[in-house]
């Protein structure tokens, strides 16, 4: 689930621009950034259709994915204004969201508990076989568009897997995101519509570079 305002033309920003690690102090900041970077997601707005009651809802949803699931077991990085949470090879079979987790999503979403039950089983049934990064979640606030912050957080993850020589696969939630990833190097690979008439998303896979 990716929704990023990331500028690949964009110049750096100082030291705004350097991705640094997420840890568990950050979560405060996390949440708000990925709050507001998917206020107007097509998913988050099916998973969270009262606009007045979003905001507030979008932090809880994050903090919960970001303390019970990618800090434990993911890879978390940060800028002023962006997050992403990646999850390496290795790490994925612990990634996968635990029942306790998905109890407590399931709370929050209320009556949309059962379309995102059949969400998480949609991604666990089109996850790639072949051993891969996962970039789980990236988004950038409102605030910083153009300035490279989600942009610097992409390239941060990628090296990584270069450096393995391994792929990348993500998922997107936001059809103008694509052209995007795809500058990045990404290739939609399917495009899977979620259960009880929700949005499209849209598998990605970027090989690795040498």
């Amino acid at each position: 689930m990716t929704n990023t305002n990331a500028n690949p033309a964009a110049s750096s920003n100082g030291t705004a621009n350097v991705p640094r690690a997420a840890t568990a102090e950050d979560v405060g900041v996390v949440t708000r950034v990925l709050a507001r970077a998917f206020e107007g997601d097509p998913m988050m707005c099916w998973f969270f259709p009262e606009e007045a009651t979003r905001p507030p809802a979008l932090g809880s949803y994050f903090t919960t994915l970001f303390t019970r699931q990618y800090l434990p077991y993911g890879l978390c990085e940060r800028t002023e204004h962006a997050a992403a949470f990646w999850v390496a090879p290795e790490a994925q079979e612990k990634a996968v969201p635990d029942e306790d987790t998905i109890q407590e999503l399931s709370e929050l979403l209320g009556d949309r508990a059962h379309w995102f039950r059949q969400c998480v089983e949609a991604a666990a049934a089109n996850a790639p076989q072949e051993a891969h990064w996962y970039l789980a979640v990236i988004g950038a606030d409102p605030v910083a568009r153009g300035r490279g912050q989600g942009a610097a957080l992409l390239r941060s993850g990628l090296a990584r897997a270069d450096a393995a020589g391994l792929p990348v696969h993500l998922e997107s939630s936001k059809a103008e995101n694509l052209a995007v990833y795809r500058h990045f190097g990404f290739e939609v690979l399917e495009e899977v519509p979620l259960p009880g008439d929700g949005p499209t998303l849209w598998t990605m896979r970027r090989a690795p570079r040498g």
